[in-house]
């Protein structure tokens, strides 16, 4: 996978689109970086599902149907799907990584970006540093 590659967690499209986010311009800022670098952005079917609930939960429905549009329409984001293969990959690494506070979407996050080597993450989950991956936003 090319270096300009980055992941992109539910944190980071929460604080995108969330203006009163603390994290809300440095994730656009990052972004920008991103696009103007060329770079392409990788999430999953498990970070849509979880960021469009969040928002419709936090904000309102309205807004989480304008960032999907949004996602789905962008040529710089690839959703990846957590396929069969990946869910077991993600099982096996919750399992083994127990006693961290990991989520399993995380451990899906960590399974797919290790598989791409995607080594940077737009996140502010401070997950994604103790699982080894370099964090682009300012993190909790």
């Amino acid at each position: 996978m090319a270096s300009k590659a980055v992941f992109a967690d539910t944190s980071f499209f929460f604080a995108l689109v969330a203006r009163r986010d603390p994290v809300h311009q440095a994730a656009v800022a990052a972004y920008t970086k991103v696009l103007r670098g060329h770079g392409r952005v990788f999430t999953t079917d498990y970070v849509i599902d979880e960021t469009l609930t969040l928002t419709k939960a936090r904000i309102d429905i309205a807004t989480a149907l304008a960032l999907l549009d949004r996602i789905e329409a962008s040529e710089a984001v690839a959703m990846e799907d957590i396929a069969p293969q990946r869910f077991v990959a993600a099982k096996a690494y919750f399992r083994r990584h127990a006693d961290h506070g990991y989520s399993f979407t995380d451990c899906t996050s960590f399974v797919l970006m290790r598989e791409l080597k995607i080594a940077a993450a737009l996140t502010t989950d401070r997950h994604f540093k103790e699982a080894g991956f370099e964090v682009l936003l300012p993190t909790a």
